[in-house]
């Protein structure tokens, strides 16, 4: 019922999303979805994230403990750096001036799939039935 309202809505289905934190800022992220977040400082391939919301398919939205239930599965697919911001500390009338430069490392995240559920599951139940 919710998804026709979505559709009535929108204009488009309900497709499913979760919100993940990861360095001090959330994302929302869909099956599929690549995103660039905060290093994550390891060598695995595969990563997973703990939600903080997820919407599923028919509209419905979990939250809280809940949402625990639903891992995000992800795969990462490399590292990059951001550009780079340089500081300039300056104090009046003491000859002090430091210049220096930062750039952030980030890690490429492909998301794999929220709950279990991955961007290719639903069509290829669709087929099987068909």
């Amino acid at each position: 019922m919710s998804s026709d309202v979505d559709v009535a809505r929108t204009g488009k289905a309900a497709t499913m999303y979760a919100v993940i934190k990861t360095g001090g800022k959330q994302y929302r992220v869909q099956a599929g979805d690549v995103i660039e977040v905060e290093h994550l400082g390891t060598k695995d391939t595969e990563v997973s994230f703990t939600p903080l919301l997820v919407s599923t398919e028919e509209g419905t939205t979990v939250h809280g403990k809940e949402a625990a239930g639903y891992p995000v599965a992800a795969k990462l697919m490399g590292e990059a750096k951001g550009d780079k911001i340089t500081v300039f500390k300056y104090r009046n009338k003491t000859g002090y001036a430091a210049k220096t430069g930062h750039r952030q490392l980030y890690s490429l995240v492909e998301i794999l799939s929220i709950g279990g559920v991955g961007p290719s599951a639903a069509p290829a139940a669709e087929s099987a039935e068909g």
